[in-house]
């Protein structure tokens, strides 16, 4: 029973992993019970290993067969893996990689059908999770498939700002081909949209960076910026979204320069990444924005090198957790603004 409570839905993610570490330290926190309905899809067996190994005895999933089942006072759990699964601490196995794609299946498709409202994962390791069934570089690719979007965006927040990129996970050879005046606009459209939408920005500021080093510097290192990047930009502002740039990637975080944005948009996973989880702390969040549902995770991998030894803090799982539930009621509000907004006057009638 939903109790007008936020019914979050949480994948294991990967069993050999600090996936379960983080997510039973976060559910720890009992004041999460008194605004959301927590329900993990994993497997109970895998998660008393994992208590075990850890030494916690002062918590337990309440377990159930079905997302209406939830118990609204407890942390619950859903078996969607094979109980004789084995645990390996630290390894990446095949198995492992299924337990993480069958839990994600069933969770994306209760966020489907509505039995949950927003959807919370744990890392997964791209290599082991590849089969014949999930052939998608990682969990933005899958969701932005399975959820029919048009374009989706990998969206990193932390205290400092938010970055998203124009590509994500490919090989840094083919960056360049993907760099294109229509895919970066529309990554433009999504980040700023998500900014008003999800984050509560009225008029979003949007710093684009350049690819090249010192921005191209006028076509001297290459000519993705004025063959590509600035006709974005400018399209961009045609659309009366307030984009600016491109900047040189490495002075623009030197300087501070990002304090003056609300959101940036990098053009591949490092140039962005890097900054983000130089200033993240440990407490990143990625959010992938532009899609009907609401989807995050921590901005960690799997740490397969402490799996199993208490080391791991839940500071990003716990922050992914509110930031979901930030989202579902920023954008409960946003649709309230703009199916009631106020009736406007032209004063020459006054």
């Amino acid at each position: 029973m939903k109790n007008n409570k936020i019914v979050i839905g949480i994948t294991h993610g990967d069993i050999n992993s600090i996936s379960y570490e983080v997510i039973i330290k976060a559910l720890m926190d009992n004041r999460l019970l008194e605004s959301y309905i927590l329900i993990v899809y994993g497997s109970p067996k895998v998660a008393a290993y994992h208590r075990k190994a850890l030494n916690i005895d002062n918590f337990s999933f309440n377990t159930i067969k079905s997302a209406e089942e939830a118990n609204s006072k407890r942390a619950n759990i859903i078996n969607c893996i094979d109980e004789n699964i084995r645990v390996e601490l630290g390894k990446s196995t095949e198995a492992a990689g299924e337990s993480s794609i069958q839990a994600l299946d069933i969770a994306t498709e209760d966020l489907a059908t509505g039995k949950i409202d927003v959807l919370v994962t744990g890392p997964i390791n791209k290599h082991n999770v590849q089969s014949d069934k999930f052939l998608f570089a990682g969990h933005t690719e899958f969701l932005e498939t399975r959820f029919g979007s048009t374009g989706a965006l990998m969206f990193m927040i932390n205290d400092y700002f938010r970055i998203g990129v124009v590509t994500g996970h490919i090989p840094i050879s083919k960056v360049s081909e993907y760099i294109t005046k229509d895919t970066i606009l529309n990554k433009l459209k999504i980040m700023n949209n998500s900014l008003i939408e999800d984050f509560g920005c009225l008029k979003p500021k949007i710093a684009v960076l350049g690819l090249n080093p010192h921005a191209g510097d006028n076509g001297v290192f290459g000519d993705e910026e004025p063959r590509e990047i600035i006709p974005a930009i400018d399209a961009a502002r045609e659309e009366n979204i307030l984009a600016f740039g491109p900047f040189p990637a490495d002075g623009f975080f030197g300087s501070l320069n990002f304090q003056k944005f609300d959101g940036i948009l990098a053009m591949y996973h490092d140039q962005g990444l890097i900054p983000f989880k130089s200033t993240a702390m440990g407490g990143g969040v990625n959010f992938t924005a532009g899609l009907p549902i609401i989807r995050t995770s921590p901005a960690h991998g799997t740490a397969y090198e402490i799996a199993g030894k208490n080391e791991a803090s839940a500071e990003s799982f716990r922050r992914a957790i509110y930031m979901a539930c930030d989202i579902f009621n920023a954008r409960k509000e946003y649709k309230e603004l703009i199916h009631n907004p106020l009736k406007s006057y032209d004063i020459s009638d006054m």
